[in-house]
């Protein structure tokens, strides 16, 4: 896989079907149209733009397998790092700060590390085919210039996403992590799924106050809800 866009075109993007109706109607409207163009503007202006794949979170994780949402704001913009997916990383890089704290958390949370951990490297595919939607809020970034393309329209389409799993999931666990993530929180129903709250990972953020990351027990919290709701903490 290439580590770099390559094509402008949604049509190169797979997803899974349960989005592609979703993803359609946002690419055949005016945000999407200008998205496109914005996008194919910056690749003819010889820009490098990360990731590869910008759909990768819902080819990975179809929505009526979703059991817990992770929420990042835009991906990685260092060179071989994005592969489409919140806070993961390509096999083989180096973990970037956010993403040791959240395996420091989760090895703290959970007493007894999974039978998997540490995972060998930072790429969270597993993870994401096991029912955790990792979506950022904007979808592509340029190399080495930190959202890039916040506000070129990939934040309608996320959006989207985020409002469809509230409404047609059941008993989802949502991670919202820092004022970003937790901006979101007015797409999702809090009476129907469960609505976790935190810091950031970010080292600047992860031991602070108000709600520090570290020591914040989301992966405890989620693994008991989805026993209770869906019998299983896989």
């Amino acid at each position: 896989m290439a580590d770099q866009l390559q094509s402008p075109s949604p049509a190169d993007w797979p997803v899974a079907p349960g989005w592609q109706a979703l993803v359609d109607s946002f690419f055949a409207g005016s945000k999407g149209q200008a998205l496109l163009a914005f996008l194919q503007q910056r690749l003819d202006a010889g820009a490098t733009v990360f990731p590869p794949q910008p759909l990768r979170a819902l080819e990975l994780t179809p929505p009526d397998a979703v059991r817990v949402v992770i929420l990042g704001q835009d991906p990685y913009h260092g060179r071989g790092q994005a592969e489409g997916l919140a806070f993961s990383v390509q096999p083989g890089v180096a973990l970037p700060p956010s993403l040791r704290n959240i395996f420091k958390e989760l090895q703290r949370d959970l007493g007894t590390p999974p039978p998997d951990f540490p995972l060998p490297g930072g790429s969270l595919v597993k993870w994401a085919r096991n029912g955790v939607l990792l979506l950022n809020t904007c979808l592509t970034v340029e190399e080495a210039q930190p959202a890039s393309h916040s506000g070129k329209g990939w934040e309608v389409l996320t959006d989207a996403i985020i409002a469809h799993v509230s409404a047609h999931q059941d008993k989802v666990v949502f991670m919202l992590w820092g004022s970003h993530a937790q901006s979101k929180r007015v797409l999702i129903n809090a009476h129907k799924h469960l609505v976790l709250t935190a810091n950031h990972p970010s080292p600047l953020s992860a031991l602070r106050p108000p709600q520090p990351f570290i020591g914040c027990g989301h992966f405890s919290r989620a693994r008991e809800w989805k026993i209770q709701h869906h019998g299983t903490d896989n």
